[in-house]
């Protein structure tokens, strides 16, 4: 069966295209066909003005349409889309799902932070890992960062907090966002067996891409902070042509670094995997299991 996941982010909209094939009596197999991504960056509308201007909807419309036609090529028998942190914000969002409804037929659902952290931990990375740490999810978008906690095969704690790169390069988080994050964290992860983190979001995906690590292996602590201080250093500019990055991933690269290295630090967690999931793949693993439900 093919399925899709449509995730629309605070900085960009991803198409998820997924296989999954049956195995009797052992797990389904999740095979990615194909990840599309559109920078269509709402939350620098949103995160201002709270609305999403004409330029955005026209943007989003033409990608939503994009995306129908890429589901048609590959015989998607089902979708599921959902919209998180700058479409929870926009007083305008409901009449621009409407307008993307009717020209398209994608219904699009706002999700909740807290479904939002739900689905990411919907991937079950920390179930296959050792058995003798706690782990940490951390997923950093434009809008907002999802962390779950999960400890003696157990998911405990999970929470969206209003921290995302773009309200940062907007200079929208406060010390008391800060301070609500960190508090919690240590919290949480006080008194806990040893915390690792698992990482997801273009961002800490693109570093590791940068490092050169192998698959499956851990991004230390200290790299990560090495990366923040090395890609701080160079002016926009010069990052996109020095790392081979897109303007959109070079100005939000750095914030997300911050929020990764912040979140770690508080934990205690001296290194990240980074499994290459986040959000799609969760809405595509609700998606096969509400369908396997239903028959």
């Amino acid at each position: 069966m093919i399925l899709a996941a449509i995730d629309i982010g605070s900085n960009a909209a991803r198409l998820l295209i997924t296989e999954v094939i049956e195995q009797a009596n052992e797990k389904p197999f999740f095979n990615k066909l194909n990840l599309f991504r559109v920078p269509l960056r709402l939350g620098f509308d949103v995160f201002e003005t709270r609305y999403i201007s004409p330029v955005k909807i026209t943007m989003l419309l033409d990608t939503m349409l994009g995306f129908k036609h890429l589901m048609n090529a590959y015989k998607v028998e089902s979708v599921k889309a959902c919209a998180t942190s700058a479409m929870r914000d926009a007083i305008n969002s409901r009449e621009v799902l409407e307008q993307v409804l009717n020209q398209t037929g994608i219904n699009i659902e706002i999700i909740s932070g807290d479904m939002e952290a739900n689905l990411v931990y919907e991937n079950h990375v920390a179930e296959n890992m050792d058995k003798e740490n706690s782990y940490m999810y951390i997923d950093v978008g434009g809008g907002s960062t999802e962390l779950s906690f999960f400890t003696n095969g157990i998911l405990i704690f999970k929470n969206s907090f209003n921290i995302g790169t773009i309200r940062l390069l907007k200079k929208m988080v406060t010390d008391a966002h800060w301070d609500e994050m960190k508090n919690t964290i240590k919290a949480i992860t006080g008194g806990q067996k040893k915390v690792v983190a698992i990482g997801s979001g273009g961002n800490i995906n693109k570093v590791f891409s940068l490092s050169k690590k192998k698959d499956g292996k851990p991004l230390p602590f200290e790299l990560l902070r090495d990366y923040y201080k090395e890609l701080e250093a160079f002016p926009l500019q010069e990052r996109i042509i020095r790392y081979n990055l897109r303007e959109d991933r070079a100005d939000v690269i750095v914030p997300a670094l911050s929020i990764y290295i912040n979140a770690m630090r508080w934990a205690g967690a001296e290194e990240i995997y980074v499994p290459k999931i986040g959000l799609a793949d969760g809405l595509v693993k609700n998606l096969w299991n509400q369908l396997k439900a239903k028959n």
